[in-house]
């Protein structure tokens, strides 16, 4: 007997042993992150599918551990093309297995789904043949990340429809050794987004998770079930008074002897905030510079957390029973940051950051100042006809008016500058060469997942004035004015507090009729520092 107990505690030990060198090993991670905002006929268009799926990507490269190579991100793309990404890396993952390395797959999606399919687009994907796809995907361990969602107003109803619910039957997954299947809420439930966080509900408190929330036992590493009892728990509590109810992910696991998988390591890059455990226990907020809630910690008493926040400048803010403590912090690039209470400020609630800050969709205006300079294509134009000159200017802008990320621009830039016009036998008479523009620009941003930097493009449309004004009094004036169609493109770089700057170039075509018709370009390129009202 003593020798059966024996055999069988050695048995245990060694399956214990055998599983942890299992988990030691390193994994070669690859991850497909898809968001798309449409969902086909019958749907409303969401507001934060793509910038959910942004987040995930940024943080799945910074912090977990997988490599630009090996990562897919696509936005607003068909069902096709998630198949077509989907073998790529289920080619690569087959390959690396063959060298012998153990393998993780990510599948990451929000978006629409209705009637047991994801809807991307005017396209379909099934669940079923999904799951089927992941059971058999050449990969040790393979996790699918499910949040689909409908927009309403401020907390939006996520896939509220009459017909059936997206279900992932878990029946067969204990056939499929390695599989792990999170959707955002329970087969008869709604999943939710919120303005306030820019996100979805599930997918804000999943990536705030692994920012080093979730991180319950210390270690500096979210384990997946730490992410998703911190995500399952968050979500919850946020949905609870919500219009829709509460809001239950569920799950689905068998890793059969993996172990607990990690998710990100904060360790990862030597950059991010710590809040030591001198500081006050509670709830900590952290709000980017566009107003959202990207990282939530609950601190308890005497304990360090660390929270692996990406380089930038966060607001601070801690609810008190009767107040609110908030401040700034700047995240150094390669560098950890330790939160000093003594910089945060009492305030009253009123001058809560978060509920006080505009919301993602929310149109607000902007004001600037610009500096730049205009030249034509055509040499001899720009030489004798219309001078390269200097401009100053000044520019409105309206966010957020026809759609989210799209801005309508409102400009008047002025220039001038002193020059002799050449004759061909001599030198002729002095004149001020004087430029007016009145522009309006309509352009699509691209906001980073950070907030921080934005590219755009767009087209505008100028009416554009010049002018000779000589010296001689005998000499009339020469005025000439013309509509002129456009492109714009540039970058905008959100600086700490209200303020932007902003780089871009432009490039006008127009008609000039005076002598001849000819067909004129020229281009402008200019800075700008806008003020956020």
């Amino acid at each position: 007997m003593r020798r059966v107990l024996r055999h069988s505690w050695l048995l245990t030990l060694l399956g214990v042993l055998l599983a942890t060198a299992v988990q030691a090993q390193p994994l070669r991670r690859f991850a497909l992150v898809a968001g798309n905002d449409e969902g086909g006929p019958g749907t409303r268009p969401l507001s934060f599918a793509r910038e959910d799926a942004r987040r995930m990507h940024e943080l799945l490269l910074r912090l977990g551990g997988v490599a630009p190579g090996d990562a897919r991100l696509l936005l607003d793309e068909e069902a096709a093309k998630l198949l077509d990404a989907l073998t790529e890396l289920e080619a690569a993952a087959r390959v690396a297995r063959a060298r012998g390395e153990r393998t993780v797959l990510l599948v990451y999606y929000s978006g629409h789904a209705k009637d047991g399919a994801l809807r991307l687009g005017d396209s379909q994907l099934a669940l079923e043949a999904l799951k089927r796809r992941l059971e058999t995907a050449p990969a040790d361990i393979r996790i699918a990340i499910l949040d689909s969602c409908r927009s309403g107003a401020l907390t939006r109803t996520k896939g509220a429809r009459r017909a059936p619910a997206f279900t992932i039957d878990t029946g067969g997954t204990h056939e499929a050794r390695g599989l792990v299947i999170l959707t955002s809420s329970a087969a008869n439930e709604d999943s939710q987004e919120s303005d306030l966080l820019g996100g979805s509900y599930f997918s804000h408190h999943l990536a705030s998770g692994l920012l080093g929330d979730a991180d319950r036992s210390g270690d500096g590493q979210v384990t997946l079930f730490e992410a998703y009892a911190h995500a399952y728990a968050r979500t919850v509590a946020d949905t609870a008074d919500s219009s829709a109810g509460p809001q239950h992910p569920t799950f689905s696991y068998d890793l059969a002897g993996n172990g607990d998988v990690v998710l990100t390591d904060l360790r990862a890059r030597d950059e991010g905030l710590v809040v030591p455990d001198s500081a006050p226990p509670g709830a900590y907020y952290f709000v980017d510079p566009s107003g959202l809630v990207v990282a939530e910690l609950d601190k308890a008493e005497g304990v360090e957390r660390r929270v692996a926040l990406a380089p930038g400048t966060y607001r601070v803010k801690r609810r008190l029973p009767e107040r609110l403590r908030i401040g700034e912090v700047e995240v150094r690039r390669g560098r950890l940051t330790v939160l000093d209470e003594s910089r945060l400020r009492d305030a009253p609630f009123s001058d809560d950051p978060v509920k006080g800050a505009e919301p993602p969709g929310r149109t607000f205006w902007t004001l600037g100042l610009t500096g730049g300079y205009q030249s034509f294509f055509d040499a001899p134009t720009r030489e004798h006809l219309f001078l390269s000159t200097p401009l100053l200017g000044a520019e409105v802008g309206l966010h957020h008016y026809f759609r989210k990320d799209w801005r309508w621009d409102f400009d008047l830039s002025l220039g001038g500058r002193r020059a002799t016009l050449e004759l061909p036998t001599l030198s002729g008479p002095r004149y001020r060469y004087s430029v007016l523009g009145l522009g309006t620009s309509l352009v699509a941003e691209w906001p980073s997942a950070s907030g921080g930097v934005a590219p755009f493009v767009g087209a505008r449309l100028a009416y554009l004035v010049m002018g000779r004004d000589f010296e001689d009094a005998s000499l009339p004036d020469q005025l000439y004015a013309v509509l002129t169609p456009g492109l714009v493109a540039g970058v905008r770089l959100r600086l700490p507090g209200r303020f932007e700057l902003t780089g871009r170039g432009r490039v006008h075509y127009l008609v000039y009729n005076v002598d001849a018709q000819r067909s004129l370009g020229y281009w402008e390129l200019g800075a700008l520092v806008t003020w956020r009202l």
